[in-house]
């Protein structure tokens, strides 16, 4: 079975998604990863027409918020019909937990209960951030590994993470757990804001469930090609 390689769609508006769409390739083959800015600014609408159209929509919100808030967001989001949603793992047990019984709650009975990832550590933190900032006296890899059994035992069911902790990740918390990994550059690309990432074919290597690609599909000169690509590499 091919494993999915998420397009990060990071667009402001409808306008500009209308005018990529068509060039990534048949919906029924297209993951696609919906952010901020374009639910801010289109709502859940646009996330219920791209379903509709066949798209599998990777809904990254990052929910971070009390338990009761976050149960009722999430029991909102289910009813979208989305491949699956994000909250931020640093919120704690409890409020994972409230998650995924809100995505329970809220899924209509014919239709699967989304998958719950949770955030560990953004993929733009550095190890200087990690202990100056946040104050974090464990090493980039073990606070992962410690956010991820969190998330694990609050019935997440996979946590976004660097590709270069999968391995590790694997081997402390279990491959019956999705590892979704966002920073991937193909080979020569520019980094960006990304500071841990790595190639399709090295996130393949080292285990990843899932790859998440924005730029390098979005603002190549032909992004289905590109699309395809990073699909052959990561399968």
């Amino acid at each position: 079975m091919e494993k999915p390689v998420f397009v990060a769609l990071d667009l402001d508006d409808e306008e500009k998604l209308n005018r990529i769409l068509p060039k990534l390739g048949a919906p029924q083959e297209t993951y696609l990863k919906i952010g901020m800015e374009l639910f801010y600014n289109s709502g859940s609408q646009v996330v219920k027409k791209l379903v509709a159209q066949g798209y599998k929509i990777f809904l990254d919100l990052k929910l971070h918020d009390i338990p009761n808030t976050v149960y009722n967001g999430a029991k909102q989001l289910a009813g979208l019909g989305v491949y699956c949603i994000t909250v931020h793992a640093l919120g704690g047990s409890q409020m994972i937990g409230a998650a995924k019984d809100g995505l329970i709650a809220g899924t209509p009975n014919n239709q699967s209960v989304p998958k719950l990832l949770a955030v560990t550590e953004l993929t733009s933190i550095s190890d200087t951030i990690l202990k100056y900032e946040q104050n974090c006296s464990l090493e980039m890899t073990d606070q992962v590994i410690s956010l991820a059994k969190t998330a694990k035992k609050a019935r997440a069911d996979g946590v976004i993470c660097s590709p270069l902790e999968v391995t590790k990740l694997r081997q402390e918390v279990g491959n019956d757990f999705l590892y979704v990994t966002p920073g991937i550059r193909p080979e020569g690309s520019a980094n960006d804001d990304q500071v841990r990432t790595t190639t399709p074919k090295k996130a393949k290597e080292l285990g990843a469930s899932a790859i998440v690609v924005g730029r390098p599909i979005t603002l190549a000169s032909d992004p289905q090609a590109a699309y395809q690509a990073i699909k052959k590499e990561f399968n």
